[in-house]
C-alpha cells in the first residue's frame, strides 16, 4: 500500500475518533531517576506511570490522576498534590516533607517509611493506607477536614483518637 494512502487512512481514523469524543487513556510513562524539580504535571492523567528515585521537589501534581503511580524512594519535598487522586500509589520511602495533600485521595496507597513532616493534609483521605504508628500519631496532630470527593473525614481515615 502506498505511504500516502496509509497516512490518509490514519488521519481519517484520528479525525473520526476525535469527532465522536473518543480520548485514549493515558499511557504509563517512565520518569525514573530523573531530576524534575519544579515541573508542572497539574491536571494530567499519569495513571500507572513511574517516578522511582526521581527528584520532584516543588513540582505541581494538583488535580492529577495518579492512580497506581510509583514514587518509590523519590524526593517529593514541597510538592503540590492538592486534589490529586493517589489511590493505590506507591509512596514507599518517599519524602513528603512540606507537601500539600489538601483534599488528596490516598486510598490504598503504600506509605510505609514515608516522611510527612510538615505536610498539609487538610481533607486528605487515608482510607486503607498502612502507616507506621509514629507517623500516624504525627498526622493525627494536624488532621482536619473532610474530603470533598469521598466525603470521608481525615481524622477518621487515620483512625485518630
Amino acid at each position: 500500500m502506498d505511504v500516502k494512502v496509509v497516512r490518509l487512512l490514519f488521519c481519517g481514523v484520528i479525525c473520526v475518533a476525535l469527532a465522536f469524543g473518543f480520548t485514549p487513556s493515558a499511557l504509563a510513562i517512565n520518569y525514573n531517576n530523573r531530576i524534575l524539580i519544579g515541573y508542572d504535571f497539574s491536571g494530567q492523567d499519569l495513571t500507572d506511570s513511574s517516578f522511582d528515585h526521581a527528584n520532584l521537589s516543588k513540582s505541581d501534581f494538583s488535580n492529577s490522576n495518579l492512580q497506581g503511580v510509583r514514587f518509590f524512594s523519590s524526593n517529593l519535598t514541597a510538592v503540590n498534590f492538592s486534589n490529586a487522586d493517589l489511590r493505590f500509589a506507591d509512596l514507599e520511602s518517599v519524602r513528603l516533607s512540606g507537601a500539600n495533600l489538601t483534599n488528596a485521595v490516598l486510598e490504598g496507597a503504600f506509605c510505609t517509611n514515608t516522611m510527612f513532616n510538615g505536610a498539609i493534609i487538610d481533607g486528605a483521605d487515608f482510607t486503607d493506607v498502612y502507616l507506621r504508628n509514629d507517623v500516624q500519631e504525627k498526622l493525627c496532630e494536624v488532621a482536619q477536614g473532610t474530603n470533598p470527593i469521598t466525603g470521608r473525614d481525615t481524622r477518621e481515615t487515620l483512625f485518630c483518637p
